[in-house]
């Protein structure tokens, strides 16, 4: 009976495997607090368009009240997921504080 595994062969040594550069942010100035301002700002950038076609829509504008619904709920959605991320983070920051060192 043979094993399972025997089909598997030889792996190999350790030193064959390519060398692989170490991974780099992108932006070094940037990370995880750029990523977030960033994300904050494209909600806000949804929310303002939101408003301007409510506003348009408001004014007698040629909006289309389709249109207007679609922006509102994009903002909606945008707006949840941005408090969910952040309730992930506070979370997060809240287990580490339970830590001891």
């Amino acid at each position: 009976m043979s094993s399972p595994l025997s089909g598997l062969g030889t792996i190999g040594s350790i030193g064959a495997l390519p060398k692989l550069p170490p991974l780099q942010p992108a932006n070094t100035e940037e990370g995880f607090s750029g990523v977030l301002q960033n994300a904050l700002s494209q909600v806000n950038q949804i929310s303002g368009g939101a408003e301007e076609q409510i506003g348009t829509l408001l004014k007698g504008g040629n909006a289309d009240v389709s249109s207007v619904m679609i922006a509102v709920e994009k903002a909606d959605v945008a707006f949840q997921l941005m408090m969910q991320v952040r309730n992930k983070i506070v979370a997060a920051y809240q287990d580490i504080e339970k830590m001891q060192f």
